[in-house]
């Protein structure tokens, strides 16, 4: 049941993740980055996602530690995730990297260590060293993101361990329908990065009506939507008042005729990179 920001979903290994976190892809280090990460905390947010390319591990850290500090919480009480970059890929590059996020964040351990990319001839390296991490205690969950469904077949045809976590782009212009059936299907959770399209949804006709109908901002509906169809999701902003706005989702409830709209929006439009074609 999904009844507050703190809610979490069980992945296929037994950990708890929460359904929803703060993102900080474009937040500079510095002062940005330690505030959006203590504003999160402290109102609630227990899922922070970073990645070694976005450059701002360092002050995710510090924030975190500082809203430890402040709110009285332990680290067990987070779940904190980061990626292995594209030039890191390689089976002792990988774990090298893992040892420069986890210096970076300051950090024992982290809760989920992504591969960002599917770069051909590299993922599956990358992939034995986060098994052999996770085999060695120092990660609770591993995972992928951006990976489609032929780049899950071809990792699992050859691994140990199956990913826990999928991240991909999904938001109404991109609603990731297939990969979401087959995630579900063999137990991996599909998780979204950009859910509000950079927003670029904010002024869309048919998200504003059902925004409308519920008193509640674009923003909301689709946030909403992504935990109903049961996807993890990871809003970004640097701004109190948003993040604020950004989780009070919990109060309501989309109806089938609503989620049938926002499904209907489908493009397969994406903001980011095609995984297929990425120049790595």
């Amino acid at each position: 049941m999904i009844e507050n920001v703190k809610s979490t979903t069980t992945l296929h290994n037994g950990v708890q993740m929460p359904w929803f976190g703060l993102g900080v892809f474009k937040v500079e280090e510095g002062a940005d980055a330690i505030d959006s990460v203590k504003a999160a905390i402290k109102h609630g947010y227990r899922s922070i996602d970073t990645a070694a390319i976005y450059g701002n591990e360092s002050s995710v850290g510090q924030g975190i530690r500082e809203a430890l500090s402040e709110n009285n919480l332990s680290r067990e009480d987070l779940f904190i995730t980061s990626k292995v970059w594209n030039a890191d890929l390689g089976y002792d590059s990988t774990l090298a990297a893992y040892e420069t996020s986890l210096e970076k964040l300051g950090l024992e351990y982290l809760d989920l260590y992504l591969i960002h990319w599917p770069v051909a001839g590299k993922y599956k390296d990358a992939w034995r060293a986060l098994e052999t991490l996770y085999n060695q205690g120092r990660i609770k969950a591993i995972g992928v993101s951006n990976f489609q469904i032929h780049h899950l077949e071809d990792l699992m045809k050859d691994s140990t361990i199956k990913p826990m976590v999928n991240q991909v782009e999904m938001h109404p212009k991109l609603t990731q329908k297939e990969l979401l059936s087959f995630t579900k299907k063999h137990d991996i959770q599909l998780e979204a990065w950009s859910p509000l399209m950079q927003g670029q949804l904010l002024d869309n006709s048919v998200l504003k009506g059902i925004a409308d109908k519920h008193h509640k901002s674009v923003a909301q509906i689709i946030l909403r939507w992504d935990l109903q169809v049961g996807v993890v999701t990871i809003p970004k902003s640097t701004k109190e008042h948003r993040i604020i706005e950004n989780a009070s989702i919990f109060d309501f409830e989309l109806t089938p005729e609503d989620v049938e709209q926002i499904d209907a929006l489908n493009e397969n439009v994406r903001v980011g990179p095609d995984p297929d074609n990425f120049n790595f």
